[in-house]
C-alpha cells in the first residue's frame, strides 16, 4: 500500500453518534459520509439504534430523515416516545422528516417488475435537500426483499441508493434482520452493497436470562475496538453501551487511611482502611457482614463524610431497624443528608441496569465511601460473564472516583468456602476481609481475619469476635484451633502447640 493511501485510511473522518459508549467502541463515531449496516435478530433494538441516531444528530444540530420500510411514522413516533424523544416536534421544525416505503393497508402483494427503488431513491434524495440532512436512517432492508422474487433487482437499486447517499455527503444507518445470533450477517446478503461498516446487535438467552450485546464487525479503512460489548435500553434515555475496555488503571492511589467503623478492625488492618480501597468482606449467612456494613457508614458519617448503600437481600425497614439494635441511627444520618440508602431486589432488572443506575447515583450524591450488601445476591440475575463484566465496571468506577468501597459476599457454606463472587472480585480487591463461624466443643463461635491488605501491613490472626447491642467487638485469637479458613476447624491440645513451636526453635 502507498503512503498516500496509508494517510487516508489514518485521516479518515468519524461522526459522532452520540449514543452513550458506540463512540468509544467506534474510536470517535461513524465513517463520515459512509453508509454502516446495523444488522440483528428480532427484538435486538435496531429501530431503538436507528432513532437514537437521528435523535442524538438533532441535538448537535444536525437535521434526519428516516425511512421506513416496515412500521408506518405513527408507530414509530409512538414506540420512541417512551424514551422521551419529540419526534412529532422535530417534524414540526423541520429538524426530523420521515420517508414512508411502509405497506399500507389492504396492499396487495408485490410482484417482479412492479416495484422499483428507482422513485423511493427520488423522495429520499429529496428529503435530504429539502431539509438538510446529515443523517439518514432506513429500517428495514430486509422488509423490501420481503415483497419480491427478483433479489437481484433489489441488490443493484440497492447499490444505487448506497451510492446516492455517498454522493449527497450524508451518513446512513441501513438496519437488516439477521436469522440467528451467530450466523451470516444478514438475512438477503445485502451486506455485499453496504459492507464498508457493518455493526451487529445480539439480543442472546443463556441460562433462562437475555443478554443484549454490541459488535463492531468491520470499519473497512480505520480502527475500532474488537469484541463484544454489553448494552441496555433504560427508558427515557435509550441504548446505553458499557464499553469495559475503556476502563484504564490511572486512578491515583492515597496513602489517607478511613476508618472502618471499628477501633479494633482498624488495629487489625495497620490504621484503617486506604481511602480510595476497594474491601471485599466474605463470610456465611449471620456472622455480621451487613454489621460491618452498618459500622463502616457510621464510622464515614461520623467523619463528616458522605455515605451510600445499595442494598440486595434486606428491605429499608429491616436495614433501619438491624442498625438500631447494634445503636446505630440511620434515620438521623439520613435527615441530616450523610447518608443515603438505596435498596433494590436484583430481580427488577438486568445487571446492566443495575449497574447504570448505580454510577448515576453515585454521581448524583458524591459519596465518600460506598458499600454493596451484597454482591452475591446479584449473581442470580446473569450468567458468570455477564457477572463479571458488573463487577469489573461497578469497581473500576468507583476508584476512578476515588471513594471507598465496601462490598460483601456470601460463603456457600456455613464453615467457609469460597464462592463465586470471590473468584471475580479477590484479584482486584485492595482488602479481603474473611468472616467465619468455628465450631468448639458444641458451640458456634466467630472469627474474623484480615487476609489482604494491600500497600499495608496487617494483623495475621484469627481474632474471635462477639456481636452486641453496640455492634462488633474483637477479642483475642484463637491459638489452639487449626482449619478455620478451609471450613474444618480441628482443635489442637496446648502439648501439640509446644511440639510443633519446637520444631522451628533455633
Amino acid at each position: 500500500m502507498s503512503q498516500e493511501a496509508e494517510l487516508d485510511i489514518d485521516y479518515i473522518e468519524k461522526l459522532e453518534t452520540g449514543i452513550p459508549g458506540f463512540d468509544f467502541l467506534a474510536e470517535g463515531g461513524l465513517p463520515k459520509g459512509r453508509a454502516t449496516l446495523v444488522s440483528g435478530t428480532a427484538g435486538s433494538s435496531k429501530t431503538v439504534f436507528a432513532s437514537q441516531f437521528l435523535v442524538e444528530g438533532i441535538k448537535r444540530g444536525e437535521n434526519g430523515v428516516f425511512v421506513t420500510f416496515e412500521e408506518p411514522p405513527k408507530a414509530i413516533r409512538s414506540n420512541m416516545s417512551g424514551f422521551g424523544w419529540k419526534i412529532r416536534e422535530w417534524e414540526e421544525n423541520r429538524q426530523w422528516a420521515f420517508v414512508d416505503a411502509s405497506p399500507q393497508p389492504g396492499e396487495r402483494p408485490m410482484v417482479t417488475g412492479e416495484y422499483d427503488l428507482g422513485a423511493l431513491i427520488a423522495r429520499i434524495e429529496y428529503a435530504i435537500r429539502k431539509y438538510s440532512a446529515k443523517r439518514v436512517s432506513l429500517d428495514s432492508l430486509g422488509a423490501i426483499f420481503s415483497h419480491l422474487a427478483d433479489s437481484a433487482q433489489v441488490r443493484n437499486d440497492l447499490f444505487r441508493l448506497a451510492s446516492a447517499l455517498r454522493e449527497l455527503g450524508v451518513t446512513a444507518i441501513m438496519t437488516a434482520e439477521r436469522t440467528q445470533e451467530y450466523g451470516e450477517i444478514s438475512r438477503y446478503g445485502v451486506e455485499e452493497f453496504v459492507a464498508d461498516n457493518v455493526v451487529i446487535l445480539r439480543n442472546v438467552l443463556n441460562d433462562e436470562k437475555r443478554r443484549r450485546t454490541i459488535e463492531i464487525l468491520k470499519y473497512r479503512g480505520t480502527n475500532h475496538q474488537k469484541g463484544e460489548y454489553p448494552f441496555t435500553i433504560i427508558p427515557g434515555q435509550g441504548m446505553v453501551i458499557i464499553p469495559l475496555s475503556a476502563i484504564e488503571l490511572e486512578q491515583h492511589s492515597s496513602n489517607i487511611r478511613i476508618t472502618s467503623g471499628s477501633d479494633q478492625l482498624d488495629k487489625m488492618c495497620g490504621g484503617g482502611f486506604f481511602r480510595d480501597s476497594i474491601i471485599l468482606v466474605s463470610g456465611a449467612t449471620g456472622t455480621g457482614k451487613t454489621l460491618m456494613v452498618t459500622e463502616f457508614m457510621a464510622g464515614g458519617v461520623q467523619n463528616n463524610e458522605r455515605c451510600l448503600v445499595f442494598a440486595f437481600e434486606e428491605s429499608r425497614e429491616q436495614l433501619f431497624r438491624n442498625a438500631t439494635g447494634w445503636g446505630v441511627d440511620f434515620q438521623k444520618m439520613e435527615k441530616e443528608g450523610k447518608l443515603k440508602v438505596v435498596c433494590r431486589y436484583p430481580e427488577t432488572t438486568g445487571l446492566e441496569n443495575h449497574l447504570i443506575n448505580m454510577k448515576q447515583t453515585i454521581k448524583e450524591f458524591k459519596p465518600n465511601r460506598v458499600a454493596v450488601d451484597s454482591l452475591s445476591a446479584l449473581e442470580r440475575v446473569s450468567n458468570l460473564k455477564g457477572f463479571r463484566e458488573f463487577i469489573i465496571g461497578l469497581t473500576s468506577f468507583i476508584k476512578q472516583q476515588e471513594i471507598g468501597g465496601l462490598f460483601t459476599s456470601t460463603t456457600p457454606t456455613l464453615l467457609g468456602g469460597s464462592s463465586i463472587t470471590e473468584a471475580h472480585i479477590s484479584t482486584i480487591t485492595d482488602s479481603i476481609i474473611l468472616l467465619r463461624y468455628v465450631e468448639m466443643y458444641g458451640e458456634m463461635r466467630r472469627g474474623i481475619t484480615v487476609l489482604k491488605m494491600r500497600g499495608s501491613m496487617h494483623d495475621k490472626d484469627i481474632r474471635e469476635f462477639t456481636i452486641d447491642h453496640n455492634g462488633m467487638h474483637i477479642g483475642h485469637p484463637f491459638r489452639n484451633v487449626t482449619g478455620i479458613l478451609a471450613g474444618t476447624p480441628m482443635y489442637t491440645t496446648q502439648n501439640e502447640v509446644e511440639r510443633l513451636s519446637n520444631l522451628f526453635d533455633e
